[in-house]
């Protein structure tokens, strides 16, 4: 039997559609892929947002840093018309209401930015709110390893991915997820080969790497064996699989 690659809507399909807004995340829900990835940050008044950047300039008609911002505010930016006219209107969602909107049978790839008044408050927030929504098990946490440890220490149960220590031919980097105890890495695409995933896989650990967006990179990847690839173009990746 082939083995089954996961494919992770990246912000949504961000291809297309603005990143981080309900309408990326729509597409890719419509597609079945298996899993989105989101940007989670905390407003000035401790209320959790889905956005990448610090600063709201990049991808909304706003300006300043989230941080320091009312979310107030934040949810009344435009996040869609940067991208093109015809999502003019798309907002910043709130973590709640991605986290409400997202079918069951789709796992969550949360990345905890560390974007807030307080990293100890959002990681809180962020754990509290998975907890709350029954989700420890279709949703993990995705940050650098002093986030990681926030988490673990607010639950124990939460699966959580680490993004630091990615160097040299990425032993180290497999050592340190190991001794955090995530049981996911995502390791940037170029760290990848057939001996990183072999070594990734006897330490019993999940190889997703960010990212691939073409058809000869996401190639690669999968020969590499891997077990799921990040992707701006999910579509794309689901033909290559034959599932579109």
């Amino acid at each position: 039997m082939a083995r089954h690659i996961t494919v992770c809507a990246h912000r949504g399909r961000s291809g297309v559609c603005p990143e981080n807004t309900m309408a990326a995340f729509r597409a890719a829900w419509e597609l079945e892929v298996d899993m989105v990835e989101l940007d989670v940050a905390m407003t000035a008044d401790g209320v959790l947002v889905v956005l990448h950047d610090r600063g709201v300039d990049r991808t909304t008609t706003g300006t300043g840093n989230v941080d320091e911002l009312d979310a107030d505010y934040v949810e009344r930016l435009d996040a869609g018309r940067k991208k093109d006219e015809r999502f003019t209107g798309e907002r910043v969602p709130l973590f709640g209401e991605v986290l409400e909107a997202a079918p069951r049978g789709c796992r969550l790839n949360i990345h905890v930015k560390p974007h807030a008044p307080s990293i100890e408050r959002l990681v809180d927030a962020v754990v509290g709110t998975m907890v709350d929504g029954e989700l420890l098990k279709r949703a993990y946490v995705t940050a650098e390893a002093e986030i990681v440890r926030l988490a673990q220490r607010v639950d124990n149960r939460v699966v959580t991915c680490n993004l630091s220590g990615q160097g040299g031919d990425g032993t180290e980097y497999i050592m340190l997820s190991r001794q955090l105890g995530c049981t996911i890495l995502q390791p940037n695409n170029a760290l990848v080969t057939k001996e990183f995933c072999a070594a990734a896989g006897h330490s019993g650990l999940e190889v997703n790497p960010f990212y691939a967006d073409d058809i000869g990179e996401m190639a690669r990847l999968i020969s590499c064996g891997v077990d799921g690839i990040l992707t701006n173009y999910p579509e794309i990746l689901l033909k290559l699989l034959g599932r579109l």
